[in-house]
């Protein structure tokens, strides 16, 4: 059995539908995908209608950004199967509309450094998506004509944290976060903790019981910090998850579907540990 529990649709910043995602997961001879898509779940049923009648089953999820209170640092966290979903309803429309003003701020900056791009561009790229990403800012940029890579060097020097045309984004407190989707009934894991140097954060989490798995297997995790959570997920009696964070098109660096994933075991822990979903 082969998993990819990360990975993201055209609901968010992915450049697949959910109907494409579930194609390429029978590619690579999935049997389990979870649908992950940053603060939304609207891409959930279209997925699982997808792969009806298939030996694909997906798993519902969400991925919502967070910020670690003591360190001011993001942290991703997945929610998987939360068995009320609505109590996640609010935490994510507050975050989706924060996310879009904010990039309507940034394409309100680069109507003045570049004549041919308007925000409308946006708007109309993102009209089926939860909110406004950076692919589609990127790829209004394209469309006029300003780069033929939107995820090149020019979407680190515009709309990057210390771009000149970034604007902030208020996103909810992680531990806050954390503990609402305990209460929608959810499988909580801390996601790519090698990615926003959140180890030590993990730590505590583990050691406090505040999670119930960590990703160990993403691409973005070295050597060191996979071990440490392997070790962390073992002491702590945690379940082991790992996936692709599929993106698509929309990635800066290149990378398919399932290039991450759990299997055999680890998948089985998961399983009984995710129940009735």
């Amino acid at each position: 059995m082969l998993a990819d529990l990360h990975c993201h649709s055209t609901w968010s910043d992915g450049s697949c539908t959910p109907e494409m995602l579930v194609r390429l997961a029978l590619r690579k001879k999935l049997s389990y995908l979870a649908l992950t898509d940053h603060d939304t779940m609207q891409g959930v049923i279209p997925c699982r209608k997808a792969a009806e009648g298939t030996a694909l089953t997906v798993i519902p999820g969400v991925e919502c950004t967070t910020k670690d209170a003591e360190t001011g640092r993001s942290v991703h966290v997945l929610c998987y199967a939360p068995k009320k979903p609505d109590v996640l309803d609010d935490l994510m429309r507050t975050t989706s509309e924060r996310r879009r003003a904010a990039k309507i701020g940034m394409m309100e900056k680069l109507e003045k450094l570049y004549p041919d791009v308007r925000v409308e561009d946006a708007e109309a790229l993102s009209e089926n998506s939860a909110s406004m990403f950076e692919s589609h800012v990127m790829t209004a940029l394209a469309n006029a004509g300003v780069t033929n890579q939107p995820f090149g060097p020019l979407l680190k020097s515009l709309i990057g944290k210390h771009g000149s045309c970034y604007v902030p984004i208020q996103y909810p407190d992680t531990l806050e976060t954390i503990a609402l989707m305990h209460r929608a009934g959810g499988f909580v894991v801390i996601a790519h903790p090698g990615q926003f140097d959140s180890m030590a954060l993990t730590r505590r989490l583990a050691r406090e019981k505040m999670i119930d798995g960590i990703e160990c297997r993403h691409y973005r995790n070295d050597e060191n910090v996979t071990k440490e959570c392997l070790a962390l997920c073992a002491r702590y009696d945690l379940a082991v998850t790992g996936g692709s964070d599929f993106h698509g098109a929309n990635s800066v660096s290149p990378h398919s579907l399932a290039c991450c994933h759990i299997s055999g075991k680890e998948v089985d822990v998961f399983l009984r540990r995710l129940d009735n979903f």
